[in-house]
């Protein structure tokens, strides 16, 4: 039994605190949510199965230290652990983005678990499974997606209690690409909540109009 993949490619991290670093991406196939603001549908089937050793050494040829390991959701696929034990042993920094609804205890906690926390203007905010912010640690992120001044409130409140009860250091905000200025969100942070990080997503700024790949 393998892994089923969308797409490895070997770009520049656009997200995160890792966010500039040039960093190979390992989209994995399928998606147990369906978010208004989706920017990756391509990858909700589409996919091709691999070998674990196999996705490890095209990794390896593009001579990089540091794996984002997204989706889709790939922590639907039982071989991620596995995948994220072998890449860390061999010496690679391992981000982990996920949607939050799925246990992030699945994978070594060696790896950098980002978890996106769904706002309301997803349309999945009720799909969450807060028992994951008990499970961060300091190496570990958090990410609200922006759309809305709603999305901002709920954010907000939200961070405050993360804040208070977990060890997790980068809290961020990225707002939705196309529906909410950047310029915005940063005003709204900047008088309300100087504590939390705006994340802007550096490929859409770089390779603008291309949708995959980057």
């Amino acid at each position: 039994m393998g892994l089923v993949i969308n797409e490895i490619f070997y770009s520049v991290q656009g997200e995160s605190s890792y966010a500039g670093y040039p960093c190979v991406f390992v989209r994995l196939t399928g998606c147990n949510l369906r978010c208004s603001y989706c920017d990756t549908r391509y990858a909700y089937q589409e996919g091709t199965e691999y070998a674990v050793g196999a996705v490890i050494e095209r990794i390896a040829a593009c001579n990089c230290p540091l794996v984002s390991v997204t989706g889709g959701e790939p922590l639907l696929q039982e071989e991620t652990a596995e995948l994220t034990a072998q890449l860390i042993a061999g010496g690679f920094t391992v981000l982990l983005f996920t949607n939050g609804t799925r246990d992030i205890d699945m994978v070594d906690r060696n790896c950098v678990r980002i978890v996106d926390i769904k706002c309301p203007s997803s349309k999945e905010s009720d799909k969450t499974d807060y028992g994951n912010v008990s499970k961060l640690t300091d190496r570990d992120e958090i990410t609200f997606v922006i759309g809305t001044r709603a999305d901002f409130e709920f954010a907000k409140q939200h961070a405050e209690t993360f804040r208070a009860s977990s060890p997790v250091r980068h809290i961020h905000m990225t707002p939705v690409f196309g529906a909410l200025a950047p310029h915005t969100l940063a005003e709204w942070l900047k008088q309300e909540c100087s504590y939390l990080h705006l994340s802007l997503q550096l490929h859409k700024l770089i390779w603008p109009g291309i949708g995959r790949g980057v």
